[in-house]
C-alpha cells in the first residue's frame, strides 16, 4: 500500500524543473543558429565546431562530475552544476567569434554534464524501483518541456530586444532554481518532513547503506553490462543532440520557414516526444505492475521505441512541412521513451553508491559519440548539402541498441556483491 506521504514526488518536481532550465539553456543557440550565423558570417563547419565544444566539455565533465555526486551527494552536486552552467548561458551573450562562442560552449557543457548523474540519483535515493522508470521519464519529460519552452522565449525576446538577451535571461533562471533546491532538498533519511511510512516505502527494495564510498570507474568497467549500456549511449545520444541542435535549421532550409515560423513545428516535436519520454517510463512501470519481470519491461519497451523511430529515414525525402514535423516528432517521443529506460536499467542493476558514477561514465561515452558526430554533421552537411543519410543511420541506431542490451545483459538485475 502506498503511503500519503508526497515528499517524493515534491523532489521528482525540483529535479523537472533543473532539467528543463537545462534544456533551455542548451537549445538556445540552436534556434539563433540560423539568425547569428548570418549576423557572424558562420558556416556549417564552423558551427559544428561550436557543438563539438559543448560536446567534449560535456564529455569531460561527466569524467568527474557523476563521481563528484556520488562523493558529496545530489544535493550539493545539483547546486554547484546549475550555477557554473547558468553563468556559462549569460556569458554567451557577450561571444562575438566562433573561438569565444566555442569557449562560452565549452564552459556551459561541462556545467550541465551533472545535471543527469543527480538526477537519476535522486530519483534511486527517492523511488522505489517499481516507480523508477515512471519517474525517470516524468522528470526526463523536463527536457521536452525546455524544449518547448525554449523557441517561445528566445523568439520573443529575439525580435523584442535581440539575441544577447535570448542569453541572459535563459541563463538566470538556474539562479532562481537553486533557492529552491537549497531549501526544500535532503535525502530521505535526513528529510525533516518526511514521514516513516513514505521512507519504508522507498526502502522497501533495498538494504544499502548511505554511507558507501562511491565505486571507481575501474571497477564498473569490469562489469558487461557497463560496456553494453556504454555502448548503446555511445551509438546514439548523438541523435538527439543532432534534433536540439540542427532541427530549426533543417526547417529553414528544406521548407523555407523563418525564426518565428519554426517556433509551432518545434513545439509540436518536442510536445510529442515529451509523451513519449513519460510513455516509456509508464509502459516500462506497467509491465511491471501487472506481474512482468523488470528484463521483460525494460527490453520490451525499449524494442517498441526503436520502431517508432525507424520512418524516420523519410524525412529528407517528404516535401510538406508537417509530414516532416511529424516523422521527427515520432522519432524525438521514441529517443526520449528510450532514454528513460536507459536511465532506470543504470540504476536498476547498480547500487545507488555507483548510479552517480554510472551515469556519468556512460554519458561520457554518449558525450563522446555526440562530439564526433557533431563535426561529422557539419563537414558532411557543407559537402553534400543533405541530410538523407544522417537520418537513415539515425532511424536505425535504436534496433542496434535493443540488440546489445539482449546479447549483453541476459538479465537485468542487480550486480552480484
Amino acid at each position: 500500500m502506498k503511503p500519503k506521504g508526497k515528499i517524493r514526488w515534491q523532489v521528482l518536481v525540483l529535479i523537472f524543473f533543473a532539467t528543463t532550465i537545462n534544456y533551455i539553456d542548451r537549445q538556445v543557440i540552436g534556434i539563433l543558429k540560423p539568425f547569428i550565423a548570418d549576423d557572424l558570417n558562420w558556416d556549417e563547419t564552423d558551427y559544428g565546431y561550436i557543438v563539438t565544444a559543448f560536446q567534449i566539455a560535456y564529455a569531460i565533465g561527466l569524467v568527474t562530475t557523476g563521481r563528484f555526486i556520488d562523493k558529496y551527494g545530489t544535493r550539493i552536486g545539483y547546486f554547484w552544476a546549475i550555477v557554473v552552467w547558468s553563468i556559462a548561458g549569460m556569458a554567451h551573450a557577450a561571444a562575438r567569434s566562433v573561438f569565444s562562442f566555442a569557449a562560452t560552449r565549452f564552459v556551459l557543457g561541462i556545467g550541465e554534464s551533472a545535471n543527469f548523474p543527480a538526477a537519476v540519483k535522486g530519483v534511486a535515493e527517492w523511488f522505489p524501483k517499481k516507480e523508477r522508470a515512471l519517474a525517470a521519464g516524468l522528470f526526463n519529460s523536463g527536457s521536452t518541456v525546455g524544449a518547448i519552452l525554449a523557441p517561445i522565449m528566445v523568439t520573443w525576446i529575439t525580435v523584442s530586444i535581440g539575441w544577447q538577451w535570448a542569453f541572459i535571461i535563459t541563463g538566470a533562471l538556474g539562479f532562481i532554481w537553486v533557492v529552491f533546491w537549497l531549501a526544500y532538498y535532503q535525502v530521505p533519511e535526513k528529510h525533516p518532513k518526511i514521514s516513516s511510512e513514505e521512507l519504508q516505502y522507498i526502502t522497501q527494495d533495498t538494504a544499502e547503506k548511505s554511507d558507501e564510498k562511491p565505486m571507481k570507474w575501474i571497477d564498473l568497467l569490469k562489469y558487461r553490462q557497463t560496456v553494453a549500456i556504454c555502448s548503446t549511449r555511445f551509438i546514439s545520444d548523438w541523435v538527439w543532440w543532432f534534433f536540439l541542435f540542427w532541427i530549426p535549421d533543417f526547417l529553414s532550409k528544406t521548407h523555407g520557414i523563418n525564426i518565428k515560423e519554426v517556433v509551432l513545428p518545434l513545439i509540436v516535436i518536442y510536445a510529442v516526444s515529451s509523451i513519449g519520454g513519460i510513455g516509456g517510463g509508464w509502459v516500462s512501470s506497467n509491465f511491471i505492475k501487472t506481474g512482468k519481470g523488470v528484463n521483460y519491461a525494460r527490453k520490451t519497451t525499449i524494442l517498441i521505441c526503436a520502431l517508432l523511430i525507424l520512418p524516420v529515414m523519410l524525412v529528407s525525402q517528404v516535401a510538406n512541412l508537417w509530414v516532416a514535423v511529424g516523422l521527427i516528432a515520432l522519432a524525438a517521443a521514441g529517443h526520449q521513451g528510450w532514454a528513460s529506460n536507459i536511465f532506470t536499467i543504470v540504476s536498476d542493476i547498480y547500487p545507488k553508491n555507483a548510479v552517480g558514477s554510472m551515469m556519468g561514465l556512460s554519458g561520457f561515452t554518449g558525450a563522446i559519440g555526440g562530439a564526433l558526430s557533431a563535426s561529422f554533421v557539419g563537414v558532411l552537411l557543407d559537402a553534400t548539402g543533405s541530410y538523407f543519410l544522417i537520418f537513415l543511420v539515425a532511424s536505425t541506431v535504436y534496433l542496434a541498441n535493443w540488440a546489445i542490451l539482449r546479447i549483453f545483459i541476459r538479465e537485468i538485475k542487480p550486480l552480484a556483491p
